[in-house]
Protein backbone atom coordinates (compact mmCIF):
# COMPACT_ATOMS: atom_id res chain seq x y z
CA UNK A 1 0.00 0.00 0.00
CA UNK A 2 1.34 3.47 -0.88
CA UNK A 3 2.00 5.96 2.18
CA UNK A 4 0.43 8.79 0.55
CA UNK A 5 -2.87 7.98 -1.66
CA UNK A 6 -3.67 10.84 -3.93
CA UNK A 7 -8.06 10.04 -5.00
CA UNK A 8 -9.02 14.00 -4.35
CA UNK A 9 -12.36 15.42 -4.20
CA UNK A 10 -12.79 18.62 -5.42
CA UNK A 11 -16.27 20.28 -3.91
CA UNK A 12 -18.07 22.82 -6.27
CA UNK A 13 -18.03 25.77 -4.30
CA UNK A 14 -18.29 29.64 -4.77
CA UNK A 15 -15.47 31.50 -4.45
CA UNK A 16 -13.38 29.05 -2.96
CA UNK A 17 -11.36 25.74 -3.71
CA UNK A 18 -12.13 23.02 -1.69
CA UNK A 19 -9.94 19.39 -1.71
CA UNK A 20 -10.24 16.64 0.24
CA UNK A 21 -8.17 13.52 0.04
CA UNK A 22 -9.29 10.58 2.89
CA UNK A 23 -6.31 8.33 3.51
CA UNK A 24 -4.16 10.63 2.38
CA UNK A 25 -1.59 8.75 4.75
CA UNK A 26 -2.18 5.21 5.59
CA UNK A 27 -3.19 4.34 8.62
CA UNK A 28 0.13 2.53 10.09
CA UNK A 29 2.21 6.10 9.38
CA UNK A 30 -1.57 8.36 11.09
CA UNK A 31 -1.07 6.09 14.16
CA UNK A 32 2.71 6.29 14.54
CA UNK A 33 2.83 10.29 13.42
CA UNK A 34 -0.26 10.78 15.91
CA UNK A 35 1.97 9.11 18.31
CA UNK A 36 5.61 10.74 17.63
CA UNK A 37 3.69 14.33 17.57
CA UNK A 38 1.54 14.14 20.34
CA UNK A 39 4.10 12.93 22.92
CA UNK A 40 7.51 14.72 21.02
CA UNK A 41 5.64 18.60 21.62
CA UNK A 42 5.95 21.40 23.09
CA UNK A 43 2.24 22.24 23.85
CA UNK A 44 0.87 25.52 24.45
CA UNK A 45 -1.97 26.14 26.51
CA UNK A 46 -2.17 30.26 25.46
CA UNK A 47 -4.84 32.44 26.41
CA UNK A 48 -7.33 33.86 23.32
CA UNK A 49 -8.92 37.47 23.39
CA UNK A 50 -12.48 36.94 21.36
CA UNK A 51 -14.52 39.92 21.41
CA UNK A 52 -12.73 41.82 24.39
CA UNK A 53 -12.67 38.53 26.10
CA UNK A 54 -9.74 36.80 27.59
CA UNK A 55 -9.89 33.07 28.23
CA UNK A 56 -7.85 29.91 28.11
CA UNK A 57 -7.86 28.30 24.94
CA UNK A 58 -9.99 25.20 24.37
CA UNK A 59 -7.07 23.07 22.42
CA UNK A 60 -3.47 23.16 22.98
CA UNK A 61 -0.94 24.54 19.83
CA UNK A 62 2.50 24.14 18.81
CA UNK A 63 4.30 26.24 15.84
CA UNK A 64 6.67 24.76 13.77
CA UNK A 65 8.71 26.52 10.46
CA UNK A 66 11.61 26.63 8.63
CA UNK A 67 12.74 30.25 9.64
CA UNK A 68 12.28 32.41 13.17
CA UNK A 69 9.53 33.95 11.81
CA UNK A 70 6.90 34.60 14.41
CA UNK A 71 2.93 33.81 13.73
CA UNK A 72 0.61 35.94 15.55
CA UNK A 73 -3.71 35.84 15.58
CA UNK A 74 -6.07 36.54 18.31
CA UNK A 75 -3.90 38.49 20.65
CA UNK A 76 -1.49 35.21 20.21
CA UNK A 77 2.28 35.48 19.23
CA UNK A 78 3.81 31.98 18.86
CA UNK A 79 7.29 31.56 18.01
CA UNK A 80 8.26 28.66 15.74
CA UNK A 81 10.50 25.44 16.38
CA UNK A 82 13.01 24.24 13.42
CA UNK A 83 10.51 21.43 11.59
CA UNK A 84 10.95 17.53 12.50
CA UNK A 85 11.64 15.18 10.30
CA UNK A 86 8.26 13.76 10.60
CA UNK A 87 6.62 17.31 10.06
CA UNK A 88 9.01 17.51 7.12
CA UNK A 89 8.04 14.22 5.73
CA UNK A 90 4.27 15.46 5.46
CA UNK A 91 5.09 18.82 3.95
CA UNK A 92 7.64 17.34 1.15
CA UNK A 93 4.28 15.13 0.04
CA UNK A 94 1.73 18.27 0.94
CA UNK A 95 4.13 20.23 -1.36
CA UNK A 96 4.27 17.37 -4.33
CA UNK A 97 0.28 16.78 -4.47
CA UNK A 98 -0.67 20.65 -3.59
CA UNK A 99 2.09 22.45 -6.32
CA UNK A 100 2.07 24.75 -3.39
CA UNK A 101 5.00 25.34 -0.89
CA UNK A 102 4.58 25.72 2.82
CA UNK A 103 7.52 27.25 5.84
CA UNK A 104 5.05 26.79 8.73
CA UNK A 105 2.77 24.68 10.46
CA UNK A 106 0.24 25.45 13.11
CA UNK A 107 -0.79 22.06 15.07
CA UNK A 108 -3.81 21.96 16.98
CA UNK A 109 -4.41 19.13 19.92
CA UNK A 110 -8.17 18.60 20.21
CA UNK A 111 -7.78 16.62 23.76
CA UNK A 112 -11.65 15.82 23.81
CA UNK A 113 -15.07 17.14 22.68
CA UNK A 114 -14.64 20.42 24.88
CA UNK A 115 -11.83 21.46 22.48
CA UNK A 116 -12.57 23.43 19.54
CA UNK A 117 -12.09 26.31 17.29
CA UNK A 118 -14.79 28.63 16.60
CA UNK A 119 -16.04 30.22 13.53
CA UNK A 120 -12.90 32.01 11.57
CA UNK A 121 -11.00 32.29 8.67
CA UNK A 122 -7.20 32.01 8.09
CA UNK A 123 -6.93 35.49 6.68
CA UNK A 124 -3.92 36.61 8.73
CA UNK A 125 -1.81 39.35 7.12
CA UNK A 126 1.31 37.24 7.45
CA UNK A 127 -0.45 34.87 5.12
CA UNK A 128 -1.08 36.55 2.28
CA UNK A 129 -4.07 36.92 0.02
CA UNK A 130 -5.81 33.74 -1.37
CA UNK A 131 -3.57 31.58 0.63
CA UNK A 132 -3.59 28.12 0.69
CA UNK A 133 -3.98 25.93 3.92
CA UNK A 134 -2.96 22.32 3.81
CA UNK A 135 -4.52 20.49 7.34
CA UNK A 136 -3.91 17.00 7.81
CA UNK A 137 -5.97 15.31 10.19
CA UNK A 138 -4.79 12.66 12.59
CA UNK A 139 -6.67 10.53 15.35
CA UNK A 140 -10.06 10.79 16.31
CA UNK A 141 -12.55 12.38 12.97
CA UNK A 142 -13.81 15.64 13.78
CA UNK A 143 -16.74 17.41 11.44
CA UNK A 144 -15.30 20.46 10.00
CA UNK A 145 -18.14 22.94 9.42
CA UNK A 146 -17.70 25.87 6.80
CA UNK A 147 -20.32 28.43 5.62
CA UNK A 148 -20.68 31.21 2.70
CA UNK A 149 -20.06 35.04 4.34
CA UNK A 150 -22.92 36.57 2.24
CA UNK A 151 -24.75 33.07 0.41
CA UNK A 152 -26.83 31.65 3.52
CA UNK A 153 -27.86 28.31 1.85
CA UNK A 154 -23.80 27.93 1.28
CA UNK A 155 -23.10 25.83 4.86
CA UNK A 156 -21.67 22.77 4.68
CA UNK A 157 -20.29 19.60 7.20
CA UNK A 158 -17.25 17.39 5.97
CA UNK A 159 -15.93 15.03 8.37
CA UNK A 160 -11.74 14.79 8.82
CA UNK A 161 -10.43 11.45 8.63
CA UNK A 162 -7.29 9.91 10.61
CA UNK A 163 -4.85 10.41 8.11
CA UNK A 164 -6.82 13.14 5.69
CA UNK A 165 -5.53 16.01 3.98
CA UNK A 166 -8.07 18.74 3.32
CA UNK A 167 -6.52 21.82 1.04
CA UNK A 168 -8.21 25.27 1.11
CA UNK A 169 -7.60 28.09 -1.66
CA UNK A 170 -8.20 30.22 -3.53
CA UNK A 171 -10.83 33.07 -2.13
CA UNK A 172 -11.79 30.72 0.32
CA UNK A 173 -10.34 32.97 3.36
CA UNK A 174 -11.64 35.87 2.17
CA UNK A 175 -15.53 34.20 1.86
CA UNK A 176 -15.88 31.33 4.09
CA UNK A 177 -15.81 30.77 7.81
CA UNK A 178 -14.97 27.27 9.37
CA UNK A 179 -14.87 25.51 12.59
CA UNK A 180 -14.26 22.57 15.02
CA UNK A 181 -17.61 22.45 17.00
CA UNK A 182 -17.75 21.63 20.34
CA UNK A 183 -19.61 18.18 21.42
CA UNK A 184 -21.02 16.39 24.28
CA UNK A 185 -20.10 13.27 22.68
CA UNK A 186 -17.18 11.35 24.42
CA UNK A 187 -14.16 11.17 21.89
CA UNK A 188 -10.46 10.26 21.87
CA UNK A 189 -8.17 13.29 21.02
CA UNK A 190 -7.60 14.61 17.94
CA UNK A 191 -4.05 16.41 16.28
CA UNK A 192 -4.77 18.52 13.51
CA UNK A 193 -1.63 20.14 11.46
CA UNK A 194 -2.38 23.22 9.12
CA UNK A 195 0.61 24.29 6.79
CA UNK A 196 0.80 27.55 5.84
CA UNK A 197 3.02 30.19 3.84
CA UNK A 198 4.08 33.11 6.31
CA UNK A 199 5.10 36.12 4.13
CA UNK A 200 7.31 38.96 4.89
CA UNK A 201 5.21 42.17 5.74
Amino acid sequence: MDLFSEKKQHFNLPNAELIYIPNFISLAEADRYYKSIETETNWQHDDITVFGKTYKQPRLTALFGDSKQPYSYSNITMHPEPFTSPITIIKNKIEDISNSTFNTVLINLYRDGNDSNGWHTDNEKELGNNPVIASVSLGETRPFHFKHRHIKEQRHKLNLEHGSLLIMKGEMQSFWLHQIAKTKKKINPRINLTFRKLVRL
